[in-house]
């Protein structure tokens, strides 16, 4: 990775493109590196149907999302650069300037980037699979795009509320009750 990251550079590895009914398209990139009895198609998918899902619960027009499965040495080089903090975190996003679209396609609204290794520790830690701590940062990251915050209560509230509606459309648990019984 070169001193100056950019968010936009991607590594070559195996990429999906959802346009969806509602004129969202979703590009997955996932990692070259990624273990061959890793199911890519699935991880993508499920990737790709958080980020649909996380625009269509915000209530957004059509937008254009790439969301990346990176991992913790470049998530830190992002995060130190971008947010002066010297160490990975599990997502960050990163809205794109507003630039015209091309016509009939959708804005561009940024992309969001997840750290394998740090969502694969927290998914043990919290007794979670990869896969599903994923998708829920993956909804968790769409909707800082779409300028949600958790800096306030009153605005934690309201994202979280849009987190626990996204996964509950697909099938998953509120992230939120989990900690908080495992916490008691």
């Amino acid at each position: 990775m070169s001193d100056d990251p950019d968010p936009g550079q991607r590594s070559s590895g195996a990429a999906t493109t959802d346009t969806a009914a509602s004129g969202h398209a979703i590009d997955v990139v996932l990692p070259e590196d990624q273990s061959e009895c890793d199911d890519t198609r699935a991880i993508a998918n499920r990737l790709c149907a958080a980020a649909e899902i996380a625009l269509e619960m915000a209530e957004t027009g059509p937008g254009a999302v790439t969301v990346v499965l990176s991992n913790d040495e470049e998530v830190r080089a992002l995060n130190r650069h971008f947010r002066g903090a010297d160490k990975p975190t599990n997502v960050l996003s990163f809205p794109a300037e507003y630039t015209a679209p091309e016509p009939g396609a959708p804005p561009y609204l940024g992309d969001v980037i997840v750290a394998r290794e740090t969502v694969a520790r927290e998914a043990g830690e919290q007794g979670k699979s990869f896969l599903d701590h994923a998708t829920h940062l993956v909804v968790h990251g769409v909707l800082h795009l779409l300028g949600y915050t958790h800096d306030a209560e009153d605005d934690a509230e309201r994202m979280e509320a849009l987190e626990v509606a996204a996964l509950e459309r697909l099938g998953l648990p509120d992230p939120y009750a989990e900690a908080t019984l495992a916490e008691t």
